[in-house]
């Protein structure tokens, strides 16, 4: 039987602090500054690099999969179930008839907590999972570790309410990290507690909140559902507990990506960045920043190239802390490193019968992002019992089947000085000399692309097209590069991409927009609950 604590006040902070300003021998602290590359602030941290196996590795996959996978449903068919469980209370007059039909009783006889003995996993095969991610050409995988729900899916010392102790009686984390590491992909355990406070309170995004009345009718009755439910307010022992958590995936699972998501209190209740938080908001931040910290000097003790992501239209961290990343983002320039974390349909839990965007929009978004320096985080949401929906499952192998035909295209690519051309519908990647030009209209005739204006005939040493054995002809032209499609398009469907050889390196590093809040500008809007 577990004893589950949390850590006291500070004593990892400490530690930290300590490595970084303890008395050493001389040699030591040498020894000790290489290891310990970052000394706590925001300005070290801007410092960090991109790992190349992010920047090159361009597919990842999100897998959004909890006890709220039980549910699959959500008021109107659209939107992001995987908030249903906050929904359940908020929303009583919608949701109570539902749950007393589905389940003969609603809150607070019957609620949330009672709905985790039916999220099992008994179909789960970890091994069958990360062979069909790897099949499909995903480079890194990111598992929710704990949503906003307060359910842990590893095995947890600390957090009672946890996938080991109940439900599918199983280390998700730990059994999925395993599987997809012996298939050569990365891994990250994604973390999404900073907006637990609110998610079962009265009101969300308030630095004191209080639950809801069944909420707290419920944690009357059963106490122990306090743990879960609760706190509702960012206390200093709400962000130790946020930090312990943390460091409890981090040495249990050495995660090669820090993975948080919007943390909207930063700029709500009277809290702002530029003009400053609140005291308790204040404590937060400050030890987000040393988790950061302790994070990546974790990974450069390990030799371990390790990233996160700075997540929000409002972002969590200074600028260049971290790769820019928003839901379903769609940049319309070259930006700062960034990434789309991407539905196939409009929620990332389980919702049966979503409603799915066509293979062809999928690899012509995952095509968009890559061009302008975006990796394309894909996001599948399993049921309970562990399988895969089948709309999902067919879209992923089709976008790993045209990954196989043109992931020389894709897979270690920059961009160019121009990410798209309308006439064609043409996105551009670039590969040391060789300028990649991929059609998402079906080509035919001549394709002319007009970005090589001004190129001699000498400037181009040969065309091909990836998937097809026919030789391409082309020229040039007053007004560029001129390409005869040839009569057989081989192999790809959705997107073709024609490979231009040539006699330099088509990588131009000033194409992009360095400010990211330009570069979000225009971005569709999303709130946070996936209501547009």
């Amino acid at each position: 039987m577990k004893n589950y604590r949390i850590p006291a006040g500070l004593l990892l902070m400490a530690w930290l602090a300590f490595s970084c300003t303890g008395k050493t021998s001389s040699d030591e602290q040498a020894q000790e500054n290489l290891a310990v590359p970052y000394d706590g602030s925001w300005e070290a941290l801007q410092q960090m690099p991109i790992p190349a196996w992010f920047d090159d590795g361009k597919i990842g996959l999100f897998i959004h999969w909890g006890p709220y996978s039980v549910i699959g449903y959500r008021k109107e068919g659209r939107g992001y179930a995987e908030h249903v469980p906050k929904m359940l209370y908020a929303d009583s007059v919608h949701y109570f008839p539902y749950m007393e039909e589905r389940w003969g009783a609603h809150p607070p006889e019957f609620g949330y907590k009672d709905i985790i003995p039916e999220f099992k996993a008994e179909k789960w095969n970890p091994e069958e999972w990360a062979a069909l991610f790897a099949e499909v050409g995903v480079k890194y995988v990111v598992l929710t570790a704990e949503h906003h729900d307060g359910f842990s899916n590893w095995d947890s010392d600390i957090n009672p309410w946890n996938a080991v102790d109940m439900g599918p009686k199983r280390d998700l984390v730990g059994e999925l990290g395993a599987a997809v590491r012996k298939q050569g992909l990365k891994y990250a355990p994604s973390y999404h507690r900073e907006r637990h406070t609110g998610f079962f309170a009265k009101e969300q995004f308030t630095v004191h909140g209080e639950p809801q009345t069944a909420i707290a009718e419920e944690i009357r009755r059963v106490p122990e559902a306090a743990s879960l439910y609760g706190p509702f307010e960012y206390s200093k022992e709400f962000v130790d507990d946020y930090v312990a958590r943390w460091k409890e995936i981090q040495a249990k699972y050495e995660p090669d990506f820090l993975w948080i998501d919007d943390v909207p209190i930063f700029t709500r209740d009277g809290n702002n960045p530029e003009t400053g938080f609140r005291p308790e908001i204040q404590y937060f931040y400050d030890q987000y920043r040393l988790m950061i910290t302790d994070f990546m000097n974790n990974g450069a003790r390990n030799g371990q190239e390790v990233y996160l992501n700075n997540k929000g239209g409002n972002r969590n961290w200074p600028a260049g802390v971290g790769s820019l990343e928003k839901d379903n983002l769609r940049l319309s320039v070259i930006g700062p490193k960034w990434q789309s974390c991407t539905t196939f349909g409009t929620s990332f839990g389980y919702l049966q019968n979503d409603t799915y965007k066509s293979t062809s929009d999928v690899i012509h978004e995952m095509i968009e992002v890559v061009s302008r320096n975006g990796n394309f985080l894909i996001n599948i949401g399993p049921r309970a019992d562990g399988t895969i929906p089948e709309e999902q499952v067919e879209r992923l192998r089709e976008m790993g089947n045209w990954l196989k035909i043109n992931g020389e295209a894709i897979y270690g690519t920059r961009y160019w000085k121009q990410d798209h051309q309308e006439k064609g519908n043409i996105s551009f990647t670039t590969k040391g000399k060789d300028l990649f030009s991929i059609a998402m209209n079906k080509p035919g005739g001549k394709l002319l692309i007009e970005g090589t204006k001004g190129w001699g005939d000498a400037d181009v040493l040969a065309v091909s097209l990836l998937g097809s054995e026919d030789e391409v002809h082309w020229k040039m032209t007053a007004g560029g590069l001129e390409i005869d499609t040839p009569a057989n398009l081989g192999k790809s469907s959705y997107a073709w991409a024609f490979k231009i050889s040539t006699n330099q390196n088509q990588h131009v590093p000033n194409a992009i927009e360095t400010d990211a809040d330009k570069a979000l500008q225009g971005t569709q809007k999303v709130d946070l609950d996936g209501k547009k």
